[in-house]
């Protein structure tokens, strides 16, 4: 088995249980707020395994960015791709957001601006650190 699916799914398997315990949080703030909050068993149960494939796949694809021989602009999109995919389908699955047009438009410019944000926060850390670590080394 290539080392790169390995990797993935060991990341997957070690983080993928924090999906449905964040999922259960959120049920029980949203059970404290909203008076007779009730939940059908089959909401909760493909709620459960949504986010657990969701947290799964979330923790796999940092595997992207540690193949060498990629560019960064390819694993930058087979990264960003496979979120968006994921994330789309989950919200999609559990009703989160509306099957419509508009609603995945709007998802998805949300998505690409909180993805930008968060990679150009990544990415000025990095070069940050690196200064740091090449004026001891210097």
């Amino acid at each position: 088995m290539n080392k790169y699916l390995k990797s993935f799914l060991f990341r997957g398997l070690v983080f993928g249980g924090f999906g449905p315990i964040i999922l259960g949080i959120i049920y029980l703030i949203i059970s404290v707020q909203i008076d007779n909050f009730t939940i059908s068993g089959s909401d909760v149960f493909i709620g459960i395994i949504s986010v657990y494939l969701l947290a799964f796949v979330h923790a796999g694809v940092s595997v992207f960015n540690t193949i060498e021989h990629w560019s960064i602009l390819k694993s930058l999109i087979c990264h960003f791709s496979t979120l968006y995919i994921s994330y789309l389908t989950c919200y999609l699955i559990n009703s989160w957001l509306d099957f419509n047009l508009l609603a995945v438009i709007i998802f998805t410019i949300v998505f690409i601006s909180i993805y930008f944000v968060i990679w150009v926060i990544v990415v000025s850390i990095i070069k940050i650190n690196a200064k740091k670590l090449n004026k001891i080394i210097n």
